[in-house]
């Protein structure tokens, strides 16, 4: 929120704005285990569609763009995989690679986004599954740009209760375990875009919000959104039918209190929660390109100081950076001993680890730090940050503390996944984030300052 002693708006962002949406939903069948316990390979049925939603803005047309998709997949199973998947959409759009963010909700009841292993039932349906994510993230994002309007995006912040943090401890054995720990505080922020048209309609909603999808897990045996699609549909209902876009904010230790089920219900009821804290920061909102400006004092039972809402001409600023920081790697076993360590594996969530690590070591080669790109977008008075990893929400209370005079929207999981940064006072700890992690302690706060230091030149 921008505001002075005399004034107070959203921060905000007024050019063409372009919004489209397409149905991703892969056939029944398909690849989907994300879980190393999941005693099934394939999906066998449908909860809820899966949904890939473009949001393109500009400052006029002709401009160059910045093109947003948010899309209903768990993961990305390479790096070279998504390298060119995304070198294709650069190409198909026209566009440089600072402007492109393909953020994943990181629903871990969708299929990840992979070329298949010739071992897995159902993989043969994986490849047809990327070509048609790949062409629908083309053809939406060109739609979005046909059909941009004049419009203005506004934000504004709120909190929800649905994320909890999950960094425990069995209570009998004392293990590291993931799951719901009552005793730790999570990070409820909640940031919310409003997209309206000149017309006064909404044209689009953005959630982002720190929360791992992890509801349903390996009893599901559906495709599933998991509670973003009950969300999409609950703040549709309530806007008049505009698109909904979902962002994962660093959600690295953060989960719903109650997860890891296999009813469907349950992920409705978290989407719903998601929805109505969405839908009470949208009623909070001043009306599109209005700010409150001090009209002076009355004089009462008490000297009243009144308010007006008044139009404002929000700013036009775009502005996108690709850069990359050289992050330290641990010292693991090369990706050839670690294939040789999984053929022979026999306990089959054991062998998933395995098999996720030597994919990880693959990528990342053998050498001793890996050149890990990220994302700085100004739009208007907002910085919207991203990368692949997936970061603890540490790093988004920092930038937000740090530019608190301006809206930042913080996204893990942008343009590509390949694992956790955990805060350095972690690694003293057997979690999963941190030894699933290739990263050594500190990347996490190395990143933090590289965002920081980014976000400074652009101011």
């Amino acid at each position: 929120m921008i505001h002075t002693s005399n004034s107070f708006r959203h921060s905000s962002f007024r050019g063409l704005i372009g919004v489209a949406q397409a149905d991703i939903t892969p056939p029944v069948g398909i690849y989907s285990r994300n879980w190393g316990a999941s005693k099934h390979d394939c999906a066998k049925g449908v909860h809820r569609l899966l949904t890939l939603t473009a949001v393109t803005f500009q400052v006029k047309s002709g401009d160059n763009p910045l093109v947003l998709i948010g899309a209903d997949v768990s993961g990305w199973r390479s790096i070279l995989t998504e390298k060119s998947f995304r070198q294709h959409l650069l190409q198909s759009l026209n566009i440089g690679s600072s402007q492109l963010l393909f953020c994943l909700s990181h629903s871990h009841s969708a299929p990840a986004l992979a070329e298949p292993d010739p071992t897995w039932e159902g993989g043969a349906l994986l490849r047809e599954h990327l070509q048609r994510v790949e062409q629908a993230a083309v053809e939406t994002a060109q739609q979005a740009l046909r059909t941009a309007t004049s419009a203005t995006l506004e934000w504004n912040s709120g909190r929800c209760g649905l994320a909890t943090n999950r960094d425990s401890r069995d209570p009998t054995t004392g293990r590291a375990v993931s799951g719901f720990n009552p005793e730790n505080e999570a990070d409820d922020a909640l940031v919310v875009g409003r997209i309206t048209s000149e017309a006064g309609r909404t044209l689009a909603t953005i959630a982002n919000y720190a929360c791992h999808p992890t509801t349903l897990a390996w009893e599901s045996t559906l495709i599933s959104p998991d509670f973003v699609g009950a969300m999409r549909e609950t703040i549709g209902s309530n806007t008049g039918g505009g698109a909904t876009l979902f962002l994962q904010g660093a959600s690295g230790e953060l989960a719903p209190r109650y997860q890891y089920v296999g009813d469907v219900a349950v992920a409705d009821a978290h989407g719903r929660q998601l929805a109505f804290a969405t839908l009470a920061v949208l009623a909070d909102m001043e009306p599109a390109g209005n700010d409150l400006t001090y009209a002076g004092l009355v004089e009462s039972g008490a000297p009243l100081a009144v308010w007006k809402r008044t139009p404002f001409a929000a700013p036009t600023d775009l502005q996108a950076v690709n850069s990359s920081i050289d992050l330290p790697l641990k010292d693991w076993p090369s990706a050839d001993a670690l294939e040789e360590e999984r053929a022979a594996c026999t306990d089959r969530a054991l062998e998933e680890r395995l098999r996720r690590k030597r994919d990880i070591r693959r990528v990342l080669g053998n050498g001793k730090t890996f050149a890990m790109p990220f994302w700085v977008w100004r739009i208007g008075d907002s910085f919207v940050v991203g990368c692949m990893m997936e970061a603890y929400s540490w790093i988004q209370q920092y930038l937000r503390s740090r530019f608190s005079k301006f809206t930042i929207v913080y996204i893990n999981l942008a343009n590509g996944s390949i694992g956790y940064l955990p805060p350095s006072e972690l690694y003293d700890t057997d979690a999963y984030p941190v030894w699933q992690t290739p990263f050594e302690r500190g990347s996490l706060e190395a990143l933090a300052r590289a965002y920081e230091a980014t976000i400074e030149t652009l101011l």
